[in-house]
This record gives structure tokens, sequence and C-alpha cells, in this order.
């Protein structure tokens, strides 16, 4: 929390019945952080203003860094079929958790999201992403620190599928997809067999592509036989594949990924979670400013609760309503 003294509010921090307890344009001491834990107020839907560049900084630091600790021990079980669990529960897990603290989840996105390694960084941003909807979900430290594990060794298995055919830049051949999909059982059979691994992390690993109609692998499981944090990991496991540098396509405009998770593209994710996981996004972008698809900049000042993937945009002294305007979407948001 002490990270946060002397950042400058954007607008005014309320409670949950709308008190204001600091207003907007106040700069944060001691005293007004003893307001915000004493309300119960949730760091991450306060608005500030330009975001100290230190945070950030530190911020990418901690991700290159937890990737890089987390690339050897991956390289470790390739090498001798063993999970080195506690390094992953005493290096990665603690890093990962502060990681989804970030005051700006659109920062921690853009921080997170793989660009040049992705394997490795999509390990790491599907473990930050998990917990930050796990925080959501207010699900107990617990609870919390098994999915965080779980979720970053969800892709454990593919320490056994060949490099040449994770990295192919290409379509892949009908033999090597299902090649890939063997990942899920690989993965299960490597935590089912170690020591400190409870039964959960191991089922995340088995079921996080399972989806709720039945149409996921490698079993067709439906709803109540998926496991609730395999189903957290399948929805952060597609918005980073989406929103990151694969070897075959480039970074999802923010707009599309939204309209394919809303509409299930990738597979039916739970209704609950994924309402909580594009809540809790439309509800930060208040106050940012994004790049819509026609070029203009503009900030948001209102988000529709009956259509959250449309919200209201100043652009200047005009107003931009994206419910009324269908040819106009957000293209990206500015960190």
């Amino acid at each position: 929390m002490s990270s946060y003294i002397g950042r400058k509010v954007k607008q005014d921090v309320v409670n949950s019945v709308g008190l204001v307890l600091i207003p907007a344009k106040a700069i944060i001491g001691n005293e007004e952080l003893e307001l915000i834990r004493m309300h119960r107020v949730d760091m991450s839907m306060i608005m500030w203003e330009t975001p100290v560049k230190t945070v950030t900084e530190s911020c990418e630091m901690r991700m290159q860094m937890t990737v890089k600790q987390a690339k050897q021990l991956f390289q470790s079980i390739q090498a001798d079929r063993k999970v080195p669990v506690h390094q992953f529960r005493e290096e990665v897990i603690p890093a990962i958790q502060q990681m989804a603290d970030h005051p700006n989840i659109f920062e921690l996105f853009e921080t997170v999201r793989a660009k040049d390694d992705y394997t490795h960084e999509h390990n790491i941003g599907v473990g930050v992403l998990s917990t930050l909807i796990g925080k959501w979900m207010n699900l107990s430290s617990t609870e919390l620190a098994t999915l965080s594990l779980a979720a970053t060794l969800h892709d454990v298995g593919k320490v056994k599928i060949p490099i040449e055919i994770l990295n192919k830049p290409g379509k892949l051949t009908k033999e090597e997809y299902a090649m890939i999909k063997q990942h899920t059982i690989f993965g299960y059979e490597l935590l089912r067999d170690t020591v400190g691994v409870g039964h959960r992390v191991a089922s995340v690993a088995i079921q996080h592509h399972e989806r709720e109609d039945g149409r996921g692998y490698p079993f067709g499981l439906k709803k109540d036989q998926i496991d609730i944090f395999s189903k957290v990991v399948a929805i952060a496991d597609i918005f980073h594949a989406m929103s990151s540098k694969r070897p075959y396509h480039e970074p999802m405009p923010f707009y599309e990924i939204i309209k394919q998770m809303r509409e299930g593209t990738f597979g039916e994710f739970e209704p609950e979670i994924i309402s909580v996981f594009l809540t809790n996004i439309t509800a930060h972008l208040i106050g940012n400013d994004v790049l819509l698809s026609d070029g203009r900049r503009g900030e948001v000042v209102y988000i529709n609760p009956h259509d959250i993937g449309s919200p209201l945009i100043k652009v200047g002294s005009d107003f931009v309503d994206l419910s009324k305007e269908r040819n106009i979407q957000i293209q990206s948001i500015f960190a």
C-alpha cells in the first residue's frame, strides 16, 4: 500500500454508499490510505492521474524477472520430468500475486501480454490474469494461492511437445494439432505424480480446454463436470492468447477480443465468471483514454450497464455513443 503514497487521484474516491472519502486531485498520504483501508475501497477501482512511471517500470521488471525464473524451472522439468513445486511457490507465485495487485489493469495487461517468448510469457500472463479474476471473485487467500499455482502450471505438459510444433508460424496439420492437444494429458500426469501438488492443480492442467457446452477437449466435459479453477484459467488463457503476439498472428484489437469472448467464439465459458471478468474490465475503462477504430482518441466517460462493450466516449467537445455508432469500436486503450 505504501507504493500509493504521493500519487494523485483523478476522480473522487467514494465508499460503498457513495460518500466521498478523498476529493479529486488530492495527493495520497498515510491519512488517506487509512481511510481507504477502513472503508475497504478496492484500490484497483481508483482512477489516478498520470501513473507514476516507477510503478509501471517495477511491474515490467518483475514480469521480466519472473518469466526468466519460471523459464529456468520449466526447462528443468523438461530435462528431468520433475516439477519443482516448492520453487514455484517460493519464487514465482509471490511475484505473480504482487503483479495482480497493480493499480491500473490496462497497464498490467500491456505488461503481461506476450511479445517475444510466447510460451514462457504466456505461463506467467495466465497466472497473473487468473489471480486477478480470483480476486474479483473474492476467493480466500488459500484458494487464490492454489489458483495462482494451477494457472502458472496449466501448460506444463507442453514440455513434452516438440518446440518446432509449438513455434510453428503457419497452420498446424491434423497430426500436429492432435499432438498439441495431448499437452493436457501430459500435464496432468506430471502434476498427479508430484508430491505436494493437490488434485485441483492437476485438474486445471487437464481441464483448461474443456468448455461449458461440451465442445472442449480432451474429454468433452460439461458444466459441473469442470472444476471452477479450470473455468477461470480457460478465460485467462484465451484472453492472454488473443491479446498477445504469437508465431501465427498479431495481437487482436480490444473490441474484437471482448466481442469474441462474449459470443463464445472459442467455446462457451461459465456465464458468471465471464460476466465478472468482462464487467470488471469495462468498469475500469471509465476515465481511460482510448483509440477508436476510426483513428480518433477519446476518454471513456460512461458504461451502459445493458451494453458494457459499447461505452460513451468524449472526443474533444463531442460525445460518441458506441451503442449507436456500431461501425466504430475501441481499437486499443492507452494504459
